[in-house]
């Protein structure tokens, strides 16, 4: 029997989802990947209009698979559209029509509002014009139950699950970086649906770890032991951004791995910790947070996180790649870098273990700044 997993008040979702934002070649490409997820025992795809060509390319593959009578084990596929906040609510319904014409349903299981990421945001969700698409969408039938994703602060993320709008949410939830898990513990105690959101690419590039992180994680691969932290810490389902067929093996090998984590897994765990602590030494930044608020909104946590896995694992190709993605994104991402430190001593006093943090951050900008930039995959 493949696993399930309550998500909200909609159906359950397999442990993984088929993320498409990467099957944009083709509608054959997509339909080849969603039999892929099928047999992997996937029923929960996510879409979304930023993501091109992929709600067209999606419906069309539903209506290929449903003429051939291929569905889901135990069920029907589950499908999660976005849709962006900040739009006025005539603009924002026929956004909402226009994805369910474009993937060819009267209907979405999952309506997440795509990228809570400011207070704006939220404000037009629970007291705006998104306020009122919501109530139109599900009261119309068009939507089974309204969630949202964020790339926004902790706060930000506790009031939007604590505000009783959302029935799920999508959340960057990672083995290398988990500021957030307590979050997403969160969310699950409110009865709510929790999707991670790219736990492979965002989490470390763990599809494509440094060596030095394959031996730290012997005798698990790095990202399956990812997988497998995520779904024992409760996580509905882990997103899965699919290209080939291929992208969907270790989601089949691990379809029903989500009992408690054994032994030698929590040994691993523990060791993964120990050894970056022992490479940073006491330069190690152990993500309290006090330092915070800097007074050129340097985002410290954030970039001395970076450098402990660039330090910690040998990830310099993904730590590069992340801070030089700094002020490129919009509100996808952070907007200042470690050079906007002024060396202004403020955080040193707050810090517990009396980092040496603008020197550190100085040391961060060296080491990280000016590397080549890619599009990081889901």
């Amino acid at each position: 029997m493949t696993r399930r997993r309550a998500f909200g008040d909609g159906p359950a979702v397999s442990l993984f989802t088929l993320g498409t934002m990467r099957a944009l070649q083709s509608r054959g490409q997509m339909l080849s990947v969603l039999h892929s997820a099928r047999d992997a025992g996937i029923n929960h795809v996510e879409t979304a209009p930023a993501y091109g060509p992929a709600e067209t390319f999606l419906g069309q593959a539903l209506r290929q698979l449903d003429q051939e009578g291929s569905v889901p084990a135990e069920g029907h596929w589950v499908i999660t559209s976005k849709l962006l906040p900040g739009q006025p609510l005539d603009q924002a319904r026929r956004a909402l029509d226009a994805s369910l014409e474009r993937l060819d349903r009267p209907r979405l299981e999952n309506l997440a509002i795509h990228g809570i990421n400011r207070e704006e945001h939220l404000h037009w969700a629970l007291i705006g014009d998104g306020a009122k698409l919501i109530d139109w969408a599900l009261t119309s039938g068009r939507v089974g139950q309204v969630g949202f994703t964020s790339h926004g602060s902790n706060a930000l993320i506790q009031q939007a699950i604590h505000s009783g709008r959302f029935r799920f949410c999508g959340l960057h939830l990672h083995l290398l970086d988990q500021q957030r898990i307590s979050l997403a513990e969160d969310a699950l105690g409110q009865r709510m649906g929790v999707l991670a959101i790219s736990p492979a690419d965002k989490g470390g590039r763990l599809q494509a770890p440094s060596n030095q992180l394959v031996s730290d994680c012997t005798p698990f691969a790095p990202l399956a032991l990812a997988y497998r932290f995520l779904l024992a810490a409760g996580v509905s389902t882990l997103t899965v951004g699919a290209e080939t067929p291929s992208d969907l093996s270790l989601a089949t090998a691990l379809a029903n791995q989500d009992g408690p984590l054994e032994e030698q897994e929590t040994k691993v765990l523990a060791r993964l910790e120990a050894l970056r602590r022992e490479r940073l030494g006491s330069e190690f930044c152990g993500q309290c947070r006090a330092c915070l608020p800097c007074p050129n909104e340097v985002p410290i946590p954030e970039l001395l996180r970076l450098r402990n896995l660039a330090l910690g694992h040998d990830l310099q190709e993904f730590a590069q790649e992340r801070y030089n993605l700094i002020g490129r994104a919009g509100h996808w991402w952070e907007t200042v870098n470690a050079d906007a430190c002024a060396h202004c001593g403020d955080c040193l006093p707050r810090c517990p273990n009396h980092l040496p943090i603008p020197d550190l951050l100085d040391d961060t900008h060296r080491r990280l700044a000016a590397a080549p930039k890619r599009r990081l995959w889901g």
